[in-house]
């Protein structure tokens, strides 16, 4: 346990200087972006020349680069994390209230594409070249082929337009003034399937070749020779050690989560994150941007040290260094 308190602590105080060269590359990238936060103003004929030079001054763009940056950074370390220049509400509370949304929709994705993934990807490796086998893998490669907009589109005239089934977008009815169970869980359908169905895709590949590989090992013919049962040797041993790929790809999602699924938000109208930066992408809006590249950066370094920590949970060999 000290060996793993040591690792991890290690690991955070080395993902510092990290975090502060991404911050430091993202701050330059978005003020290398031609156009800018004022340039619907600049496009306005009743706005003067001296109206933007008082709006840059306001917000500080009138600074050199390290000075706008320093200013951003010391915010930032202070719990402020500055206001939206379109909207002139405070980052935080636009990401608290964009937040939950996106933990429902990514959080149901990510369950219930584990759910079907790993026992297709089971039954797939135990089940090499049968027709099951066949059907599996013609049915991922379909998937993948797939662009996640264009199934989201097909979904939406299929079941939202033509059998009316499903609602088209957004999280609650129009007007709805409580939480509804039924009526949440009726606007999740259609995203969920688009987001899963791809993503299943993606981790059973991954799982049916690492069975594959696993399956044929030593350790699993002298389980078998020991009497243990068919079920056992699979599930218990062969799966622990054939899932350390997946872990690694799922733990490289797993910030999805908290940054959501830009292109899937918008064609649903799912308040989630991932809307939140297109919004602000389109609009040039620093502070908002800033403040969830932070917030992504963050849980990818966060979600890499989960991954190495259950790399030795599942495999005994592996040791903390």
């Amino acid at each position: 346990m000290h060996r793993v308190t040591s690792y991890v602590l290690r690991r955070l105080v080395g993902a510092v200087p990290l975090l502060l060269g991404i911050s430091v590359i993202s701050f330059a990238i978005l003020k290398a972006v031609p156009g800018g936060p004022l340039a619907a103003y600049e496009a306005n004929p009743n706005i003067t020349p001296e109206d933007i030079v008082r709006l840059e001054r306001a917000f500080g763009l009138d600074q050199p680069f390290h000075v706008q940056y320093l200013t951003w950074f010391g915010r930032l370390l202070g719990g402020d994390w500055g206001h939206s220049y379109a909207s002139s509400q405070p980052v935080l509370a636009m990401i608290g209230e964009r937040l939950p949304n996106t933990l429902t929709l990514m959080g149901t994705v990510y369950v219930v594409t584990l759910l079907i993934a790993i026992p297709i990807g089971v039954a797939t490796a135990t089940r090499q070249y049968s027709r099951f086998d066949h059907l599996v893998t013609g049915g991922t490669f379909l998937a993948y082929s797939m662009p996640p907009f264009w199934l989201g589109l097909l979904l939406i005239i299929l079941f939202g337009l033509q059998l009316r089934w499903l609602p088209l977008g957004g999280m609650t009815v129009p007007g709805a003034t409580s939480f509804d169970l039924v009526d949440r869980l009726r606007h999740l359908v259609l995203p969920v399937t688009t987001l899963a169905l791809f993503g299943t895709a993606h981790y059973v590949r991954y799982l049916r070749a690492s069975m594959l590989e696993t399956i044929g090992q030593d350790y699993l013919r002298t389980a078998r020779a020991k009497g243990l049962g068919e079920r056992i040797v699979i599930l218990r041993h062969a799966l622990r050690n054939a899932s350390i790929p997946l872990v690694t790809v799922a733990a490289l999602d797993l910030p999805e989560l908290f940054v959501g699924a830009l292109v899937t938000e918008q064609i649903f109208g799912w308040p989630g994150m991932g809307r939140l930066f297109w919004d602000a992408a389109t609009r040039a809006d620093y502070p908002v941007l800033m403040g969830i590249l932070v917030v992504s950066a963050t849980l990818v370094v966060l979600a890499n040290l989960a991954a190495d920590v259950l790399y030795a949970y599942l495999d005994p060999r592996i040791r903390f260094a």
